[in-house]
């Protein structure tokens, strides 16, 4: 089979090129880019095999290679979902940072091995609701509602009809519909607000931070009973604002602008190595949700991207 018939896969160059978005696919799917990499490459070494053993000609193989992404990001999610049951704390998805990070210790792209494309509805608070469907759900409204997949490929992942998936992209719509974080569309508004919660941070001013939380907004830390954080989402423009401000407890800091899932966030330095990634959702100019991730396995990738960086 040659690069022209294969949709110019015929070999491991154009894989590569590929690999952001079949990485993407599995990401929405599973929340974590180290299993996503896992199951991309798996991927990979099947259509090779396939190919290596004279099976039969695939007419579309990025087509082939998305559903063969998306069924085994099917079963890692499948048996993922008692683990993260008894996660100790709300369970986040591992970071991804998306775009240049400027002003800090994490400066430009990340490398090719870090390359994943992301939807712009993949955020950190997305992924949350994400993971209140069940996984057949999640795999149809995210093949289909994300990245627009048809119903019969949907099929060919989830193993049901596209009626069936079709049912299940819809029931999963209204759940997304009801609880989905609403965002401000202006990049930049939300940087100014998310610029504004930092200087209110660093300078433990409640009163400025009171006044940039919505009255219900939400934080979520998910240390996974690693290192410190709260073992509850705390609810409340009042109690996230004491939270915050109590930080400084633990020691001096630096917050540092970044891109995270593809919206503004911050990246929170200690003594010069990375402790959190905080991703915000903004609406109206407010802030609805504080999601960090400080457990130390999801922040792994970023930390010793910072070690590779700082030795050059």
């Amino acid at each position: 089979m040659d690069d022209h018939d294969d949709g110019g896969i015929g070999g491991g160059a154009g894989f590569e090129a590929l690999r952001p978005r079949l990485l993407g696919v599995a990401y929405g799917l599973l929340g974590s880019l180290d299993e996503a990499e896992d199951v991309v490459q798996d991927a990979w070494l099947r259509l090779r095999r396939h190919r290596e053993e004279g099976g039969a000609e695939i007419g579309d193989v990025v087509g082939w290679l998305v559903v063969t992404v998306s069924r085994l990001a099917l079963d890692v999610l499948r048996s993922a979902r008692h683990r993260r049951e008894e996660y100790v704390g709300p369970w986040l998805p591992e970071p991804v940072l998306t775009g240049a990070v400027a002003g800090g210790p994490v400066v430009g792209e990340p490398g090719p091995a870090e390359r994943v494309t992301l939807d712009e509805s993949i955020s950190m608070a997305m992924l949350v609701v994400l993971e209140s469907l069940s996984p057949a759900e999640r795999t149809a409204f995210v093949l289909h509602d994300v990245f627009g997949l048809t119903f019969a490929e949907v099929g060919e992942a989830v193993g049901r009809s596209p009626a069936a998936c079709r049912q299940l992209a819809a029931r999963a719509r209204t759940h997304v519909a009801s609880r989905a974080p609403r965002f401000d569309v202006d990049p930049s508004a939300h940087r100014r607000v998310v610029d504004a919660f930092a200087r209110a941070c660093l300078g433990d001013d409640i009163g400025a931070l009171l006044a940039l939380l919505d009255p219900e907004v939400v934080l979520r830390s998910d240390g996974g009973g690693v290192v410190r954080a709260a073992r509850r989402p705390v609810l409340g423009a009042a109690k996230v604002a004491r939270l915050l401000t109590g930080l400084r407890r633990f020691g001096r800091f630096e917050l540092v602008p970044a891109s995270v899932n593809g919206r503004p966030g911050l990246l929170r330095y200690r003594e010069g190595r990375l402790v959190t990634v905080i991703g915000l959702t903004v609406a109206g100019g407010r802030i609805t949700a504080v999601d960090m991730v400080l457990n130390p396995e999801k922040l792994a990738r970023l930390t010793r991207a910072d070690e590779t960086r700082n030795r050059r």
